[in-house]
């Protein structure tokens, strides 16, 4: 039951059905069709075991002169003795037409006692469970859950819609459905019984949101503004923006703005900045980062990844060094005297800027005076991972501003909801130079016209991306290793440097491939998904994805934007192997029809549903069981709009109301 999260009376009542099975009416065996999910009644006239390929129980079910076969090929002793020959049986299952005639494979079926037993009065609920659990178990415990469980109405008046019914009432009708309920609309949760559940849970999280929101406003964070004033021209922050060999953007001048005021007020900054691929939000990380540091506070940038942290390290110490800011590099595979050494540099707070993977939030990492926190992609950090950094900053007197970045634009349901306590910033412009990419897909079956169009490319000076989805070879999988494609590429390009790179190589070897690519000195990079985010080789025009099905389309969008960097017109090649599941169409054809990463967001959050967007299957808990961000967005204008004063109004309702349907799913919520 814990495993189901099941362990308060109120989460029994919460437990809902899946689906249901219509126990209420018999159809006579004569009447079936095949295709039909029905309940039959009848007397066993044989029941045998036959060895065929394997054993199986054969059971033959009449009334009157219609006959039905009950097929076993799992069964028990048990199944055998209530199955005897002249039992009267009750048996509900699919209807599919056999070498004997009709017949029922597994059906659920039961003993009918002389003189008959009453049909059920209700659909019989049928409850998502474990292996260990069986339904019979699971229905008489959330039967009890529910007759003790306390579903009077914490809600004051005026809260809850009018059109909606009571809450008891609607766990009433979803558990037990009366004769004449449409299975249909419980089953596609269009009934209201079902609006009045996702309404009460979209209030719950909006309210949790809030309480976040408010509880973060009563901390204290840093005052950063700028000793000569923010642009000022002796500013740490107007010396950078001179030293940039480019000019920014409206949109980066816009949230650069944003950041800046956030970081002068006392409150801890909550902040998400999302841009496309290529959108330019390192150089607003750097921006806010002198902002920070020109206030005597230090900086924190963490990344995902090893690769995509030592890419912003490189970028930051071109940019910050030749002005005398001391720059640290921390990752979990630097070690022994050089690790020490940048630990004393960033405890002592030589180090300004601390910059690398989740190394830096461990345990022996201690800051002189961090002010501002940078997490990039971050939601490709668990969310026990985000809960850790949020605790490790929330260790000092002062608290840190925070702010994230994500190339993964979050749909506006989404911002709605799982961000209801973060202040968003958009870049919604794309640096000038940018060439659009024209993304093309293809079936395995023209790799080889595939080779030739990147030897045209290679020999025309241009450089190319060629990713795979695996290390090493998986037999469930049947795809071919980064190896044997880099072998097979190297065997193709004569004369040409193919390079390998993976997640199992030595960071020192890694950061040679890369440093060969980025110089123009190596052609053709094979590569693993180590190179998803951050790489910039503005020389790159073409990125070829090997099985383009096996990947998310978050995952796809951001391969494609290593490629139109530069001025150069560029193309993104998805080879797929037949045959595709549905899911992996609509990724391909969304890939093939835009590169707008605020569309992509939008389809792959249809795709997935918002758990898997979020990143939230990595703490184990789903972040909305019932309420549905794509249908249920009407609900959650609603929840949204009452939040705000049901808090300031009723604070101990709202309290009673996050309780009973969050209970400790508060923390995951905040992260």
């Amino acid at each position: 039951m814990d495993k189901l999260g099941l362990v308060r009376d109120i989460d029994l009542a919460l437990h809902l059905p899946l689906r249901y099975e219509d126990e209420t009416r018999l159809t006579p065996i004569a009447a079936l069709r095949e295709g039909d999910t029905a309940q039959v009644e009848g007397v066993v006239s044989s029941c045998v075991v036959e060895s065929r390929t394997r054993r199986q129980l054969v059971v033959r079910l009449v009334e009157g002169r219609a006959e039905l076969v009950l097929r076993f090929v799992h069964f028990f002793p048990s199944h055998q003795k209530t199955l005897a020959v002249g039992a009267r049986v009750r048996a509900r299952g699919e209807v599919r037409a056999g070498f004997f005639g009709r017949e029922m494979v597994h059906p659920v079926f039961k003993a009918v006692p002389e003189g008959g037993a009453p049909l059920a009065e209700a659909l019989t609920p049928v409850y998502p469970a474990s292996a260990q659990l069986p339904q019979a178990y699971l229905r008489k415990a959330v039967e009890s859950g529910l007759r003790r469980a306390p579903l009077d109405e914490v809600l004051p008046a005026g809260v809850v819609p009018r059109d909606l019914p009571a809450l008891r009432d609607a766990l009433q009708l979803l558990h037990h459905p009366p004769v004449g309920t449409s299975a249909w609309q419980l089953e596609e949760r269009s009934h209201p019984a079902w609006a009045r559940i996702k309404f009460d849970e979209l209030l719950a999280q909006q309210l949790s949101q809030l309480t976040a929101q408010r509880e973060r406003a009563r901390l204290r964070a840093p005052v950063l503004a700028a000793v000569h004033g923010q642009g000022a021209p002796g500013s740490l922050h107007a010396r950078l923006l001179a030293a940039l060999p480019f000019g920014l953007t409206g949109a980066q001048q816009r949230v650069c703005a944003e950041i800046a005021a956030d970081l002068a007020r006392p409150q801890p900054m909550h902040r998400l900045l999302q841009g496309d691929v290529g959108s330019g939000k390192t150089v607003v990380a750097a921006l806010s980062a002198a902002v920070a540091i020109d206030a005597g506070w230090q900086c924190a940038l963490m990344a995902p990844t090893e690769i995509l942290a030592e890419q912003h390290f490189r970028k930051l110490l071109q940019w910050l060094e030749p002005l005398g800011i001391g720059v640290a590099w921390l990752t979990g595979s630097r070690k022994g005297k050089a690790r020490a050494a940048m630990l004393e540099r960033v405890a002592s707070g030589e180090a300004a800027l601390v910059v690398g993977t989740h190394a830096v939030i461990q345990q022996e990492v201690q800051f002189a005076r961090l002010g501002l926190a940078v997490i990039d992609e971050q939601h490709r950090f668990g969310v026990a991972q985000r809960l850790a950094l949020r605790r490790k900053l929330a260790e000092q007197a002062l608290e840190p501003h925070l702010l994230m970045m994500s190339a993964t634009p979050i749909p506006r349901t989404l911002a709605m909801s799982y961000f209801a306590d973060l202040d968003v910033s958009t870049i919604d412009e794309l640096p000038p130079g940018r060439t659009p990419i024209v993304t093309r897909v293809f079936a395995d079956g023209r790799r080889d016209e595939i080779i030739e169009r990147v030897r045209d490319e290679v020999a025309k000076g241009r450089q190319v991306y060629w990713v795979v989805p695996l290390i090493e070879e998986s037999e469930a999988l049947d795809l071919q290793n980064a190896t044997e494609t880099h072998a097979r590429l190297a065997a193709a390009f004569d004369g040409v440097a193919v390079g390998l790179l993976h997640g199992r190589m030595a960071s020192s070897d890694k950061a040679a491939v890369m440093a060969e690519f980025s110089s123009g000195r190596m052609s053709v990079l094979v590569a693993t998904t180590v190179i998803e985010v951050g790489v910039d080789v503005p020389n790159a025009s073409v990125m070829v994805i090997e099985h383009a099905e096996r990947f998310g389309l978050a995952q796809l969008h951001q391969l494609r934007g290593r490629v139109g960097r530069g001025a150069v017109a560029s193309v993104c090649v998805l080879l797929y192997t037949s045959p595709l599941s549905p899911t992996g169409r609509e990724r391909l054809k969304a890939m093939a029809e835009t590169t707008d990463g605020f569309e992509i967001a939008r389809r792959d959050l249809e795709i997935r549903g918002p758990g898997e967007f979020m990143g939230a299957r990595q703490s184990g808990d789903a972040l909305l069981r019932f309420a549905d961000l794509g249908q249920d967005g009407t609900l959650l204008e609603r929840a949204r709009a009452v939040a705000p004063a049901l808090l300031e109004r009723h604070p101990a309702a709202a309290a009673a109301h996050i309780q009973r349907w969050l209970g400790g799913r508060m923390e995951f919520l905040k992260a």
